[in-house]
């Protein structure tokens, strides 16, 4: 959906005006909304207390947690950057290497598949080589990519190469994180999921704001990608932090079972 957007969007704007991929997105939203009503069915003997009881204990485990605190930014960077960069490389394309909105849109289209390929890649490498190495491979790799893109990003080549290694770092950590959460918190993966995943939300809220701050401040770019940078490097020594404390996660209480 967003590789789509992405090619697709500006290409309704050129030709019905700035309004119409709002038009079509809104009907698309309410030919899914009614599907969902007509087609989707509550789970069997599910009472209506668990799903907030369970979102209850999983909030509560971040007042002990620094691993629940550690996912939620691991995601806020992982899920969130890709977010941010896919929304402000257009800009950077259109202001920087005066490309048109279009030609901008299609290269965020490949920047952004290359993103949604590599998660699950991420989550099948997470299964097998341990998801705290494909994890620290994301940092790293992001560290150094934005470095590159800080002092690099007026020149087209170095740009191009850095964003399109960068979306691959950034998907690949996006699928490791899950497996994160089912490894360390399995009796509640469902409303953990839903937390960290609600940061990943932020993530790709915030930076967008603070690099046009930025850009708006020094005229420059280069302290937003810097600011990625970063945030990579945190996450990733906490992630070194982690690994060495092999004390299990704290495990939240289990939900009482329902069937039979």
């Amino acid at each position: 959906g967003t590789v789509l957007a992405a090619v697709v969007a500006p290409r309704i704007a050129n030709h019905w005006g700035l309004a119409a991929p709002f038009w079509v997105a809104s009907a698309l939203m309410a030919v899914t909304a009614v599907i969902f009503w007509l087609m989707a069915r509550d789970a069997p003997a599910a009472p209506a207390g668990d799903s907030r009881a369970a979102v209850a204990a999983a909030a509560r485990v971040f007042r002990t947690s620094a691993r629940a605190w550690a996912l939620s930014l691991f995601y806020f960077l992982s899920f969130g950057g890709f977010v941010a960069l896919f929304l402000y490389l257009p800009k950077l394309l259109t202001a920087v290497h005066h490309l048109s909105k279009t030609d901008a849109g299609y290269r965020a289209a490949g920047f952004a598949f290359l993103a949604v390929v590599a998660r699950p890649i991420g989550g099948w490498l997470a299964d097998r080589i341990d998801a705290e190495r494909v994890l620290g491979i994301s940092f790293g790799a992001t560290v150094a990519f934005a470095v590159t893109l800080a002092v690099g990003y007026e020149q087209m080549l170095p740009l191009t190469l850095a964003c399109l290694a960068c979306a691959v770092a950034l998907g690949l950590g996006t699928g490791a994180v899950f497996k994160l959460v089912a490894q360390w918190y399995h009796d509640n993966v469902g409303a953990m999921t839903g937390l960290v995943g609600a940061a990943g939300g932020l993530g790709g809220f915030f930076p967008p704001l603070l690099m046009a701050l930025v850009k708006g401040i020094t005229g420059s770019y280069a302290l937003g990608f810097v600011a990625l940078g970063a945030v990579a490097a945190a996450c990733l020594v906490w992630l070194a932090f982690l690994v060495r404390d092999e004390a299990p996660a704290p495990e939240l209480q289990p939900l009482p079972s329902t069937v039979g």
